[in-house]
This record gives structure tokens, sequence and C-alpha cells, in this order.
């Protein structure tokens, strides 16, 4: 699907470019910003598109809402969009993150889709944002495609709904250059710590702490 032609998308726009800019791009070249500022707004656009479709096309309850948004907004389901849109070729690494594999990273391609939304929501309006989440995001909604099976953060979740108990991810170390750092994550439950994981980005370590809790759970 070609996205960018469709919706008339300027890959010269400097906003756009930062979209698929990483950080190792900057530390190397010293000018300009990455996509991480456009990552947090377009994370919000998503979750507020995703969850407006299930409430208005659907009777679910508020648990099986929250089960169904968390799977298609993951980072395996984000991972998928990207690639559906051949994002990695337009992505701008340093030499040692293009060297290391960073253009094949799930982590680093999930981030351009969330990134991308918000630079067309900056240059485009909601609504191009919105028809183009229902062009790649919706339809595997509709179809109930299950192709993230490995979201150990939406499985805690319904377990922690089920018990009517709250989760808390935190970060409580980094280490490691700007390009390659690596992050550990504690997942809390109820305020009690139980699970912990590490990987080279915040979305993986919070998977691996979930998935340490969940072997403590079941």
């Amino acid at each position: 699907m070609n996205i960018i032609d469709k919706y008339e998308i300027d890959l010269n726009n400097e906003i756009v470019k930062r979209a698929f800019t990483h950080s190792s791009y900057i530390n190397e070249t010293k000018n300009g910003e990455d996509y991480e500022r456009l990552e947090f707004l377009g994370d919000k656009i998503l979750d507020f598109i995703v969850t407006e479709f299930l409430y208005t096309n659907d009777d679910y309850d508020e648990g099986k809402m929250t089960k169904l948004r968390a799977s298609y907004v993951c980072e395996n389901a984000l991972y998928t969009y990207a690639k559906s849109l051949d994002f990695p070729s337009y992505l701008r690494l340093g030499k040692g993150e293009e060297m290391t594999g960073g253009r094949d990273k799930p982590s680093i391609i999930a981030d351009t889709f969330e990134s991308f939304l918000a630079a067309v929501y900056l240059t485009k309006g909601f609504d191009t944002v919105k028809s183009i989440v229902y062009d790649v995001v919706i339809p595997f909604i509709k179809e109930e495609k299950e192709l993230f099976l490995h979201d150990y953060k939406t499985k805690l979740q319904e377990i922690v709904q089920t018990d009517k108990k709250s989760t808390i991810y935190e970060i409580i170390n980094e280490e490691g250059p700007a390009n390659n750092k690596v992050f550990t994550t504690i997942v809390k439950v109820d305020n009690v710590i139980l699970g912990k994981g590490t990987a080279g980005s915040k979305k993986e370590a919070e998977q691996e702490a979930a998935k340490d809790a969940l072997s403590k759970l079941c």
C-alpha cells in the first residue's frame, strides 16, 4: 500500500523527514532533531483513533476494548504496519546503527509508524491521519488478525483487568551510548514489583518485564 503517494505526503518536508530520523543520525551529524517527540504524539493519536473505532463500532465492555486496543498498538503490531509501508527504506540512521542492523530492528521500525502519524497530523491534519489509520490498522481489527502473539504486556493486562489490579512500568536503569542504550524496566502489580526486563529499547524492556511477571502469575 503506497500511503505516501495516496495522501501526497512530502518526504522532503522537514517534519516528515524528522519522523524517520533516528537519534544515532543526530548524534553523528549534530544537526536537527530525532523522531522521539513525534513518536510520543503519534502514540496518543493512534490510541485515540483505535479507541474511538472500538467504541463506536461494537458494544464491547471496557476490559475487551482495552485488550483489543493493546493488541493492535503494541510494538509487534506497529512493526507490522511500518514494514507493510516500507518505512525501513526511509530511515535516516547513523553509520554505526546502520552497520549493526538498525534498519532491521523491530523497535526502531515500530517507532517510525507512530512518529509518521504525528508528522502527518502536523502537516496534513487529523482527518488525513485518521484515514491512514483506517487504511492500515483498522482492517486488521475488522478481520481479527492475531499477528502479535508475543505481546506479553497485553496478556498481563488481561489478568490485571480480571483481578481489578493495576500495572505500572518503570525504567530503573539505562546505560550505554545514545545510539546503543540498554534499558532495565520493572513492572509493578498493585505496587508490588513482579517482573523485571532488560532490552535495547524501552518497549522491549517492558515486554520482557511483563513476560517475567507472567511467569510468576501463571
